[in-house]
This record gives C-alpha cells, structure tokens and sequence, in this order.
C-alpha cells in the first residue's frame, strides 16, 4: 500500500511503525473472510482491509477522525485473526492499538460514551474498586431493563454473588513440592483475581505439584491491556511499569525462569512489552526481559510434562482457543495436549477462529455485536456435544457461559483436578463429573 507521511510526520516513531506496517499490505483481501466483523455485517468498512484504509487516511490527514471512522475502528474486536490469514504479514495489531490511541488523543466522544470509557479504564484494572462495584450492581439488577443498552450489558455480565479474596493472591513465595524444576512468578490480574479466584487458586496448586515455585510479586497484578487496547496509552504504560518493576525486582533478587500469565489476553500483551517500551530508554531493556520469560501456563506446563492422572477423567470437553492465545501468541497445540495428557476428549469447535464476542471491554462497549457473536460461538460448542468447555482466558470463560448452560472452566482447573486437585466448582453436581472412586498413577 501506498503512504504518504510527510517527512515531519515520520519524524514519529509511532508513525515510521505505522507507515511500515501499511506499506506491507497488498489489498488482497484473505483476511476479510475471517473477520468476524465482517462475517456479521459484510461492510468493507468493518473488515480489516477496510479499517486499515481508514486508519492511513486518518493518520495521513492528521487531527480528529470523522465520526464513522471512529465508529468502524470501535467496531473492531483486536481478535487478530486477520493477522492469522495475512499472507504479507501485516502487523495489524500495532496498527490498530496506534489508531486507537490518535483517537483517543484528537476525538471528542459523546458525553456518554466517555463517562462509560473513562469508568471501565478506571474500575476494571484496580480490584478494590471493582469489588466494590460489583457489589453495588446487585442494587441495580431489578432495573436492567429500564437502563442504557451499554450499562445493561455491564449487569448482565456481573456474577450474584463476589467470590471472597483469595490468599493466593497475596504476594508471597508458594513453595514446590518435591524436586523444584523452576522458579516462576504468577500475574494474578486485577479484574480475574476480583471474579475467579480460583483460577490462581488451581494454578498454583498445579504448578507447585509439579516441582514450580511460584511466586506473587507486590505490584504485579495488572499489565495494562485493557486500557491499552481503549487507546489509554498513559495508563496502560503507568500500570505496566509498575508489573515490570515489580518482576525486575524479583528477577534481580533470586531469578525467575518464566513469568507465568493464565490469562491469555494479558500474556499477549505482557509479550508485547518490547514493543511498547521500545523508545522508553528506562523501560526498554527491561521490558524485553520481561517480555522473553513470559509464557502461558500451558507452554510452561507443555514444557515440563503433565503428571498422570489420579481421577476419573475420560469426559468430553470442547476446548475453546482464545483469540489473543490462537491469533496473538500463536499458541495452539499445548492446551489441547495437556488435556488430552489429562485423560479428557478433546472436541474441536467448528469455526474456531472466530471471536466469542468478549475482546476485553468490547462486550459492554458493543453489545449488540458481541451477543451475536457469543450466540454463534455456543451454538458452535454445543453442536460438539461436549460435557464441559475448556478455555484459557477469563473473558471467553464469562462470556461464554452466559450463553449456555454447560460449565465453563479454566484449563489449568480441569488439569489441576485430574492431577489431584479439588473438582472445579463449576462442575460440581455434574453427573459426568461425579466421582466413581480413584485411579493412582
């Protein structure tokens, strides 16, 4: 594609990376066809290849976007499948985040659509407020449907009841049983510690059985993606300055072999660090380490072999890939292994590229949009006919199960469970699921 940035303009670094990336697309149009956008409302404007002119105009011209580019590059999801497709390696992701950003700094939005934004960047990532939050949605529950389609939305995702702390997510050094294969350090996350404590619960149980020393370190519970994704730049960076400090400190002090995220929206991101840190001459070195040891769970549980199982597995689980695992880190076959390493049957979902509608905030942003999504997402799953769904990403695991009635779990829960771990509470009751005595390894 063809650029045309003035010499001042490139003077940007942000603008030299876009000016690359823009020059690589070919307009051949592969990534329109599994663009969920576009799948949905076959606008060019909606697709990739459609956002990408935009985004070059809008950057070219400088200054505040029209209003409909604004609401096509909303629209977008940031599930990377089209970076999956891209023959010529088009590094939408940079792109994308760098549009949202220019909009972020010259747009005025409606009233309305700040005060939602500006509430969801400042709630989410801090846990405290968004306990508190959660608990003050409980008076606003009987009137969901007198609200605004965007704050419906927000009640209709918020659990009845809010999980009480965790002590695992205290900082604090976890200690492994038995020969210790490794010495990690665990994102607990900020709005993933607040709903589902037990994930870092089932994770450090499972690491720590299998020789891995996990530990929490102060400070290092959000790393900036969602409010980096709204285009919040300055506190996306403030929030992943603080996590890097905080595993520079523990990497100085005693070593770390991995930085282990169970989330795999944010372990996109975190693996993103260079890059966002790249003309930060403070953060730049640091940031690239941080950046190397990260890993999923799955690639470091991959890496080190799953131990036998002790209970009765043999269930059909569909595994659900999350786009920021499939499309952003490219993980795709250790979570399936594991499983089956498990003793579970794994089924593919039809369509599996395609978004579940979550994208971070992008549920309670776009609503509409992600209730399709969503719908067409379960109905894939339960066409597989399987007993539970596995999924590596809290986001997927809410949004998904409030569209069906199968239990949706962490993966990490099923294989702490089948390694020796209490059985997930989301599969308790489950006839499937019941207990018919131990096997030993």
């Amino acid at each position: 594609m063809q650029t045309n940035f003035s010499l001042a303009q490139l003077a940007d670094p942000a603008i030299r990376d876009a000016d690359q990336i823009l020059r690589a697309c070919v307009h051949c149009g592969f990534c329109t066809a599994t663009c969920p956008t576009y799948t949905i409302l076959g606008d060019e404007l909606d697709s990739p290849r459609g956002r990408i002119y935009q985004i070059k105009d809008m950057l070219e011209k400088g200054g505040p976007p029209p209003d409909t580019t604004v609401k096509h590059i909303d629209r977008c999801l940031s599930c990377l499948s089209c970076m999956t497709t891209c023959p010529s390696g088009v590094h939408y992701m940079h792109l994308v985040d760098h549009a949202r950003a220019h909009i972020e700094a010259t747009h005025t939005r409606p009233p309305a659509d700040r005060a939602v934004r500006d509430l969801l960047a400042r709630v989410l990532p801090n846990p405290r407020l968004f306990r508190l939050a959660l608990l003050g949605a409980s008076l606003g529950r009987p009137f969901r449907g007198l609200l605004p389609k965007r704050l419906a939305a927000m009640l209709a995702l918020t659990p009845r009841s809010v999980p009480a702390p965790s002590h695992s997510d205290r900082p604090g050094v976890h200690p492994a049983q038995g020969p210790r294969q490794a010495r990690v350090a665990l994102l607990i996350g900020c709005a993933q510690q607040v709903l589902a404590p037990q994930i870092n619960e089932a994770t450090i149980r499972l690491l720590n059985r299998h020789g891995v020393e996990v530990v929490v370190s102060k400070g290092a519970d959000c790393c900036g993606a969602l409010t980096h994704h709204m285009g919040k730049e300055d506190l996306a960076r403030a929030a992943a300055k603080r996590t890097i400090d905080a595993w520079t400190a523990e990497i100085d002090d005693a070593g770390l072999d991995a930085i282990v995220i169970n989330a795999s929206g944010c372990g996109t991101s975190v693996k993103d660090y260079g890059h966002l840190f790249r003309e930060d001459p403070a953060y730049a070195a640091k940031a690239a380490r941080v950046a190397e040891l990260a890993k999923d769970v799955t690639e470091l549980l991959d890496r080190i072999g799953l131990a036998a199982p002790v209970a009765e597995t043999g269930q059909v689980v569909a595994y659900h890939s999350a786009c920021s695992m499939q499309h952003g880190q490219r993980i795709k076959e250790p979570p399936r292994a594991l499983l089956r390493a498990a003793g579970f049957l794994v089924k593919e979902i039809p369509d599996a590229h395609l978004c579940c509608g979550s994208a971070g905030t992008y549920n309670m942003l776009q609503p509409e949009l992600a209730g399709e999504l969503r719908a067409r997402k379960v109905a894939a799953i339960e066409s597989t006919q399987a007993q539970a769904v596995a999924a590596g990403n809290l986001g997927c695991i809410t949004q998904i199960a409030s569209g069906t009635g199968l239990p949706v779990v962490h993966t990490v829960e099923l294989l702490d469970w089948a390694t020796g771990g209490p059985l997930p509470e989301a599969l308790a009751g489950r006839a499937a699921f019941r207990p018919a005595g131990m096997r030993m390894a």
